[in-house]
C-alpha cells in the first residue's frame, strides 16, 4: 500500500469514525473515536484469524506504521504547543512551586514504584525480564498524558486552579517522563552490550539536565525569537507561518541537539501564549490565530486517538500480557495516588489542597497514545511485547473509563470550589 493510499484511509476511517461518534455516540471526541476504532480493530483482527484477504493487506499496512515516529516527529510538539498556548501562563506561574513539584517528584516516585512493583510481578508469573526494564516501564506508563489530560479538562469544566495545576503537571511530567526514558534506555543498552557507553550516577544526572534543561532553554530562545517576529506584523496568515515553523523548528533542532523535544514545544508555548497577550493586535486576529490553534489542536487529537485505536493490530496478544496489563490497572492506581500524596505533603506549608484536587488528579491522570509510542520505541524481545499489550490495556481503560468518569468528579469538584 502506497503512502497516499495509507494516508487516505487513515483520514477516511479518521473522519467516518468522528462522524458515528458526533451523530450517534455522542462522547466526547477522543472517546469515541477510541472506541470506534476499537471495535474495527477487533472485527480486523477476526477477520485476520479467518484469513480474509482485506484483513490480512490491511493488518500488514497497519504494522508498517511507525506509531513512535508519527507521535514524537509528527503531531506531539504541535499538540503540547497548543495546549501550553491555550494556558493562562500568569495563573500557571503563582502556581510554578506545586507544578514543578508534581513533574518531577511524583514522575520519579512513580517510576521506581512502579518499576518496583512490576519486577516482583513478573517473578511471580515466571518471567525473567532485568529490573532497569521494568523501571523502564515505569518511565513510559507513569507520566500522565497532557493530550488526553486537557482534551479532558476542556469536557469537564474543571474550577480554573485545579485545571491549570492539572494541565500545568501534565504538560511539563510528560516531558520529563520522555527525558527519564531517554536516560533508562541507555542505561539498557549499556547493559545488554549495546552502543551506549556505561553511565556513572554523574553521567545519568548529565544526561537528565541535558534533556530537560536544554530542551527547556531551546524553546525559550526560539519562542523569544518568534514573539519579537509577531510583535512586528499584524497578518493573521504571517502569525500562522511564524507559529507553525516555531513548533517544526523546536522539533527539528531538539532532535538534532539531543534535548527534549516536548520540553522545548511547551515552553515556546507558554512563552509565546503569555507574551501575545500583551502585544497590541487587533481582536479579529487575535480571535482568528487562537481559533487556529484550538482547530488544529482538535484535529490532530482525534487523528491521534484514532490511529491509537487502529495500532492494535500491530501487537502480539498473549493471555499473560494481557492478565498482567489488567493486574497493572490498579497497582498503577495505587502508585498515582502515592506519588501524589507525597508532594502535598511537602507543599502543604505554603498551599492547601482541598481533597477534590487530590481526587482530580490522581483519577483524572489519563495514560494516551505517548505511553504506546515509548512502548514501541522498547528493543524487540519479551519485554517489549510484554510491555505493549500492558500499556495498551491500561491506555484503553484510562481513556474510556477514566474518561468518561471524571467529569462527575470534576462537577464535585466545581460544587466544593476546588
Amino acid at each position: 500500500m502506497s503512502l497516499l493510499d495509507l494516508s487516505a484511509l487513515l483520514v477516511c476511517v479518521t473522519a467516518a469514525l468522528a462522524f458515528v461518534n458526533a451523530r450517534f455516540l455522542k462522547l466526547p471526541a477522543s472517546i469515541g473515536v477510541t472506541v470506534g476504532g476499537l471495535l474495527i480493530s477487533l472485527a480486523l483482527l477476526a477477520l485476520v484469524a479467518l484469513r480474509v484477504p482485506f484483513a490480512l493487506s490491511a493488518a500488514e499496512a497497519a504494522r508498517g506504521i511507525s506509531f513512535d515516529v508519527f507521535v514524537f516527529e509528527g503531531v506531539l510538539s504541535f499538540l503540547l504547543f497548543a495546549g501550553a498556548l491555550s494556558l493562562n501562563s500568569h495563573a500557571l506561574w503563582s502556581l510554578r512551586g506545586p507544578v514543578i513539584s508534581f513533574a518531577l517528584l511524583s514522575t520519579a516516585i512513580s517510576t521506581g514504584l512502579m518499576g518496583g512493583a512490576l519486577y516482583g510481578l513478573l517473578r511471580l508469573f515466571g518471567l525473567g525480564v532485568p529490573f532497569v526494564y521494568c523501571l523502564l516501564f515505569g518511565a513510559l506508563i507513569s507520566p500522565t498524558d497532557p493530550v488526553a489530560v486537557l482534551g479532558m479538562l476542556k469536557q469537564a469544566k474543571v474550577p480554573k486552579r485545579i485545571e491549570t495545576l492539572v494541565a500545568g503537571e501534565s504538560l511539563f511530567n510528560d516531558g520529563v517522563g520522555v527525558v527519564a526514558f531517554a536516560v533508562l534506555a541507555s542505561i539498557a543498552a549499556a547493559g545488554t552490550g549495546g552502543h551506549s557507553p556505561e553511565l556513572s550516577a554523574l553521567g545519568v544526572l548529565t544526561l537528565f539536565a541535558q534533556e530537560a534543561v536544554g530542551g527547556l532553554l531551546l524553546g525559550a530562545i526560539l519562542g523569544l525569537v518568534a514573539y519579537l517576529a509577531l510583535r512586528s506584523v499584524h497578518d493573521f496568515v504571517v502569525e500562522v507561518l511564524l507559529t507553525l515553523g516555531l513548533v517544526l523548528a523546536c522539533t527539528a533542532v531538539a532532535t538534532h541537539l539531543h534535548v527534549s523535544a516536548p520540553l522545548a514545544a511547551v515552553a515556546a508555548g507558554l512563552l509565546v501564549g503569555s507574551l501575545t497577550d500583551r502585544r497590541p493586535a487587533s481582536l479579529s486576529s487575535r480571535e482568528k490565530f487562537d481559533a487556529f490553534w484550538h482547530l488544529t489542536d482538535e484535529l490532530l487529537n482525534i487523528f491521534l486517538f484514532a490511529l491509537l485505536a487502529l495500532v492494535v493490530v500491530a501487537v502480539d496478544f498473549s493471555g499473560t500480557a494481557l492478565v498482567l496489563g489488567l493486574i497493572t490497572i490498579p497497582l498503577l492506581l495505587l502508585i498515582r495516588t502515592v506519588s501524589v500524596q507525597v508532594p502535598v505533603w511537602f507543599l502543604n506549608r505554603r498551599h492547601t489542597f482541598a481533597p477534590y484536587t487530590r481526587r482530580l488528579m490522581i483519577w483524572g491522570g489519563l495514560r494516551g497514545a505517548i505511553s504506546v509510542a515509548l512502548a514501541f520505541t522498547v528493543p524487540a524481545g519479551q519485554a517489549r511485547d510484554l510491555f505493549l499489550v500492558m500499556t495498551y490495556v491500561v491506555v484503553v481503560f484510562s481513556i474510556i473509563v477514566q474518561g468518561l468518569t471524571v467529569g462527575r468528579l470534576a462537577a464535585r469538584a466545581g460544587e466544593q470550589g476546588a
